[in-house]
């Protein structure tokens, strides 16, 4: 698997995230990253890929264990998004924000981060770039008592959930176990 940790991430973008997903592109190379682009790979490609089939390509290979995290760009981030979220395993999210960003990795477990280029300006996509790619699940972006353990154990369940087995069930999640939160070292739980 090509790893975070050792500076490999895999980029896709249909032709309107193409310009963010240059910026940052650039951006992260010219910080030491590897970066796998499946393209769209030239802003006057003929026929490039729609949105959908740039975010099913990335999300299989989430899916398959190629990648540990990917980053998408579409016009709105959410198009693409969607799709890659259809493979297995993928936890994708858009944001518009560093915030959003540190949120979707620390809190959420996020492998696969979108963005949008009518929204999102170059630098603010670098910005969340760095954002997403230098940090990890439970990472102490938030000072809660088990941050860590009560996002792990919501990413598990996501990843057992099946849905004619909850249907079944009642609409009732199978719970794989429970995690008291407390309080932050402040006192309040953010």
């Amino acid at each position: 698997m090509k790893t975070v940790k050792d500076k490999q991430v895999l980029v896709g973008a249909d032709f309107a995230g193409f310009p963010l997903k240059e910026a940052v592109v650039r951006h992260l190379k010219s910080k030491g990253w590897t970066v796998t682009d499946i393209g769209v790979r030239s802003v006057d490609e003929k026929e490039p890929e729609m949105f959908h089939r740039i975010g099913l390509k990335v999300g299989a290979k989430i899916a398959e264990g190629e990648f540990e995290r990917a980053l998408l760009f579409c016009g709105t981030g959410m198009g693409i998004h969607i799709a890659a979220s259809k493979c297995p395993g993928v936890h994708a999210g858009v944001v518009e924000s560093v915030p959003a960003a540190l949120r979707a990795i620390t809190g959420n477990g996020v492998n696969v981060l979108a963005m949008g280029a009518f929204y999102v300006a170059p630098q603010m996509g670098m910005d969340i770039a760095d954002a997403f790619l230098e940090h990890n699940l439970g990472d102490g972006y938030e000072d809660w008592k088990n941050f860590y353990e009560f996002h792990k154990l919501a990413i598990d369940e996501l990843d057992a959930f099946d849905y004619a087995e909850f249907k079944k069930n009642m609409f009732e999640v199978k719970k794989l176990g429970e995690v008291e939160l407390g309080p932050a070292k402040s006192g309040v739980l953010s």
